[in-house]
C-alpha cells in the first residue's frame, strides 16, 4: 500500500516524498486495517446471530436450542482468535515487520511447548469431540471429575460450573473422562420410604398412587410431570422397616423439586391413613434367673 501511494506522488511530481509522510501514510493504513477487522468481526457477529435466530425459530425442542446456543459461543470465540491473529499480523507486514522470523520461531518455540504442553492440547481436542458429540451444553446440569453443577459456559479449554451453594468451577476438558448429564429429555424423580412391618402393602400402595394422582392435578407441578406414580416395590426388609421404592417420570431437572413434593404428601396422607413411618428402634429382653439357680 505504501509503495502504490509512494509511485502515485512521483507519478504527480513529487519525487522526494519525506518520511514524515510515509510514517503518516503507514500509520493511516494501520487505523485502516484496525477499522477493517473490527467491521469483519462485527458483520460476521451479525451474520452467526441471523443464523442463529433462524435455526431457534426452526428448532421447538429445548435440547437442540441448548446446542444451537452453545455451538454459537465457540463459533464467535474462534472467529474473533482467527481475526485477531490475522489482523496482527497484517499490521507487521505494513510496519515493514517480516512476520517470517516469528513464524519460523513460532515453529520451534511450538515443536519445545508441545513437550510441556500436551495437557492444553489434550484440553482442546477433548473440548472439539464433546462438542462435535453434544456431550455438554450450556444451562445442562452435570457431573464431572467430581464436580457437579449447572454448566455456565462451555469452550475448547475448559467448562465453567456453578453448584449449588454458588461456587464456581473450572474443570479443565482434558480431566474430563465420564459425563453424567441429568438435563437430557427426561428424568425419574425417586423415593424410597420405609413403612413399618404391620402395615398394609396394599392399603400403602393405593396411598402412594392417590398421591400421585393428586401431584398430577396440582397446577404447580402438572407441567414438570411426564408419566403417573409409578410403584417399584419392595427392595429391602431393614431393621425397623420395610423399604418401599416409587419414582416418578418427570421434565430433565425438575426431579429433585417433584422428589420433594412426593415426600412431604406421603407423609400427610401416611398419617391420615395411620401406616407408620418407623425410626431406628431396638427391643431389649430382660431373662431373670431363678432363685434355685
Amino acid at each position: 500500500m505504501e509503495q502504490i501511494i509512494v509511485d502515485m506522488l512521483n507519478g504527480l511530481g513529487w519525487t522526494n516524498v519525506p518520511s514524515w509522510a510515509l510514517m503518516v501514510v503507514s500509520s493511516l493504513n494501520v487505523i485502516l486495517i484496525v477499522v477493517l477487522a473490527f467491521v469483519l468481526r462485527k458483520v460476521i457477529k451479525r451474520l452467526l446471530s441471523e443464523v442463529h435466530t433462524r435455526l431457534r425459530a426452526r428448532i421447538t425442542g429445548i435440547e437442540e436450542r441448548k446446542r444451537i446456543d452453545t455451538i454459537d459461543r465457540i463459533f464467535g470465540y474462534v472467529t474473533s482468535v482467527v481475526i485477531g491473529v490475522i489482523t496482527v499480523m497484517v499490521v507487521l507486514a505494513e510496519l515493514g515487520i517480516s512476520i517470517a522470523p516469528f513464524l519460523a520461531t513460532a515453529g520451534v518455540v511450538g515443536i519445545a511447548i508441545s513437550f510441556g504442553a500436551q495437557s492444553l492440547v489434550k484440553d482442546y481436542f477433548t473440548g472439539f469431540v464433546m462438542l462435535i458429540e453434544n456431550q455438554i451444553r450450556q444451562g445442562d446440569f452435570i457431573d464431572v471429575a467430581g464436580k457437579s453443577g449447572t454448566v455456565e459456559e462451555v469452550t475448547l479449554r475448559h467448562v465453567r460450573l456453578r453448584d449449588g451453594e454458588g461456587v464456581v468451577h473450572f474443570v479443565p476438558n482434558s480431566s474430563i473422562t465420564t459425563v453424567s448429564n441429568y438435563s437430557r429429555e427426561f428424568a425419574y424423580a425417586m423415593v424410597d420410604i420405609g413403612i413399618g412391618y404391620d402395615a398394609n402393602l396394599g392399603q400403602t400402595y393405593d396411598v402412594i398412587n392417590t398421591v400421585g394422582a393428586q401431584i398430577r392435578q396440582d397446577p404447580a407441578m402438572a407441567h414438570k410431570i411426564l408419566e403417573n406414580i409409578e410403584i417399584l416395590g419392595v427392595t429391602a426388609l431393614a431393621d425397623s422397616a420395610v423399604t418401599v421404592r416409587l419414582r416418578m417420570k418427570v421434565v430433565a431437572l425438575e426431579q429433585w423439586g417433584v422428589r420433594r413434593a412426593i415426600l412431604a404428601n406421603l407423609k400427610q396422607a401416611f398419617e391420615a391413613a395411620g401406616i407408620d413411618i418407623p425410626f431406628p428402634q431396638r427391643v431389649i429382653r430382660i431373662t431373670h434367673k431363678s432363685a434355685e439357680q
